[in-house]
């Protein structure tokens, strides 16, 4: 690459994360959390096989994480590789059930997904306590897996849906529940400040 595409790389992407910051100053930019939630049954049965990775953050909350240039960067790329690499297939036409979560090698439905995108950003240097499995509801009332990855510019959402990385108040999705960011094997109820409708929904 040269000189002059790596600058002008470099410009895109600082543009960007100014858009992001400036964005994020006009829309709630983090989730509201409400209180306790119960985990989904699929993630407690992967607890039982993934203890370790359901543990409490062994540096406590320490706060969202600053997100510079490289993160986004890397923020992008995880998500456009898993997203191209995994085909989505439910846990029924997969393994002959209704919920099972696991990491994906080839299929996997949402929250596989999830589970190996929060892997990758793990092993890249990212805290867990800023990688947090959500629950949300589509437009269509169907349940859903995303990642909200904690930042100082807003809790952002890897989808399997799209490759772009959006503010969690830009996607379409009504947002229930996520990880713990001091527990991972605990859940918290989110209250979802775009919509007054949000805190009648259940989410146990």
């Amino acid at each position: 690459m040269t000189r002059n595409n790596t600058l002008r790389r470099s410009l895109i992407v600082a543009a960007a994360l100014g858009a992001l910051t400036s964005q994020a100053a006009a829309v709630p930019a983090n989730m509201h959390i409400v209180g306790k939630a119960n985990p989904p049954i699929g993630h407690y049965e992967f607890c039982k096989t993934y203890s370790s990775e359901c543990q409490p953050s062994a540096s406590g909350d320490t706060g969202p994480m600053t997100l510079t240039e490289n993160a986004w960067k890397t923020l992008l790329q995880v998500n456009y590789d898993v997203n191209s690499a995994i085909q989505p297939l439910t846990d029924q036409e997969i393994y002959g059930v209704e919920e099972l979560w696991t990491y994906p090698r080839s299929v996997g439905d949402c929250e596989d997904f999830v589970l190996l995108k929060r892997k990758m950003l793990i092993d890249a240097g990212f805290s867990a306590s800023d990688l947090l499995i959500t629950v949300v509801l589509q437009p269509n009332g169907e349940g859903h897996a995303v990642l909200t990855v904690r930042t100082d510019h807003g809790d952002f959402i890897l989808d399997n849906m799209r490759n772009k990385v959006l503010l969690w108040s830009d996607t379409e999705y009504t947002y229930l529940k996520r990880q713990s960011s001091t527990h991972a094997g605990r859940w918290v109820k989110l209250q979802d400040g775009r919509a007054t409708a949000v805190s009648s929904v259940g989410t146990n």
